[in-house]
């Protein structure tokens, strides 16, 4: 990943909102989780969290599938790995 692209997922998720999505979404595992299961479970109001989903799956860190008349958003992992390890890849480097 890019310097600007952890800083722009950092952004988003610098949100409380947002992280609290995400946060339920990587505990629901590969499958997700439909719109509906995270409103009622994080209690945002449906503009709101439409709002919160736009943003943080235009910086990659989720995807949303339209299955019938549900949407359902998942986490990307890969994506998370790579800011895990962007984060990471320098730690300690600096001392001897």
């Amino acid at each position: 990943m890019t310097h600007e692209e952890v800083a722009a997922c950092l952004a988003e998720l610098g949100n409380t909102h947002r992280l609290a999505v995400f946060r339920f979404l990587v505990k629901a595992g590969h499958s997700g989780a439909p719109v509906g299961e995270i409103q009622k479970a994080l209690g945002i109001p449906g503009s709101t969290l439409s709002h919160h989903l736009a943003r943080m799956a235009r910086v990659g860190l989720i995807r949303q599938e339209k299955h019938s008349r549900t949407i359902v958003c998942i986490p990307d992992y890969q994506q998370l790995e790579g800011l895990i390890s962007f984060l990471n890849k320098e730690c300690c480097a600096g001392n001897s």
